[in-house]
């Protein structure tokens, strides 16, 4: 395999608009160490001005503005659909790339040629706190951010496989993503966000792809910064910022991955665990939030 530095990466950033994130995140961008890269957005925001003021900021980037809000997963095809990278690099506008990022992270995919994800150590804002340092399958089915939340004491310095990566800064090989991505989608659709990462990387590995975790690949991410009021950013429990919406997708996306994903086997292992789980979310849902069991069953369909 030729060298990871003469390789094209193909880095794709969804936006919503928020605040200014995706300016800090385009500027991480410029910084990096790796040179040759190419960037895409795709502006969800709706606002004909801020596509402009893209456009007219960031004259190197590769704009597509959405007539109406794709979400993520949907706004992840159409950008890999536009990508020339051999590698692709997703992100939520409220990343900030470390400068060695890329050169490190790539690194990660000359350990084997079947790695076909690599994450890097994610930390919140702070440079103290970590967001994640690879994505797993929990014992009762749910997505599980390795370190999420700890103070970061030298834990996770070894690189090693995982089980997948977040969607925050979520590295594939495109090879890897023609290879599982069902019809013409990566992504599947149904997930809008929520549980897409684990998804894709649950495809992934039950095709044989494996996850590499370098730690010296560093990048900061505001966790919830894209859809959380300002008083949930970075706080533990996220479905006690979200709104009705977006907390019911989350409970029919970990519902779905199960289905596309799990086979009979690991559901009869796993069962007690999982039932358990339900009782503690579906328990919240009824008592403080019965509004989502509502809009959860007029989506059943």
């Amino acid at each position: 395999m030729k060298s990871s530095s003469s390789i094209l990466v193909s880095i794709i950033i969804i936006t919503s608009g928020s605040k200014n994130y995706l300016w800090h995140c385009i500027n991480s961008i410029k910084a990096q160490s790796y040179p040759d890269l190419e960037v895409i957005v795709i502006d969800n925001s709706l606002n004909p001005d801020s596509s402009a003021k893209i456009r007219e900021s960031f004259p190197f980037i590769r704009l597509y503005s959405n007539p109406k809000n794709l979400y993520y997963g949907v706004s992840l095809n159409k950008g890999i659909q536009l990508s020339h990278g051999e590698f692709v690099l997703c992100l939520n506008d409220d990343v900030v790339l470390g400068q060695d990022f890329i050169s490190q992270a790539c690194k990660g995919f000359l350990v084997k040629d079947s790695v076909g994800m690599v994450s890097g150590k994610i930390l919140r804002m702070d440079g103290l706190t970590l967001d994640s340092t690879g994505l797993f399958l929990s014992f009762w089915y749910s997505a599980k951010e390795r370190g999420y939340g700890q103070i970061d004491v030298g834990r996770f310095e070894k690189s090693g496989f995982i089980f997948g990566v977040s969607g925050a800064a979520a590295f594939y090989r495109k090879k890897m993503l023609e290879d599982i991505k069902e019809g013409e989608d990566y992504f599947d659709p149904d997930f809008r966000m929520f549980y897409e990462d684990l998804d894709v990387s649950w495809r992934a590995n039950n095709r044989g792809w494996e996850a590499y975790y370098i730690p010296a690949a560093k990048v900061f991410h505001v966790r919830g910064g894209s859809f959380r009021p300002d008083y949930g950013l970075d706080a533990p429990v996220a479905r006690r910022y979200l709104n009705d919406e977006l907390h019911s997708d989350l409970i029919k996306n970990r519902y779905l991955a199960i289905f596309k994903n799990a086979n009979l086997f690991s559901l009869f292992i796993h069962l007690v665990p999982i039932i358990l789980y339900d009782i503690c979310a579906w328990g919240y849902v009824l008592f403080f939030r019965p509004k989502v069991a509502k809009i959860f069953l007029r989506n059943l369909k």
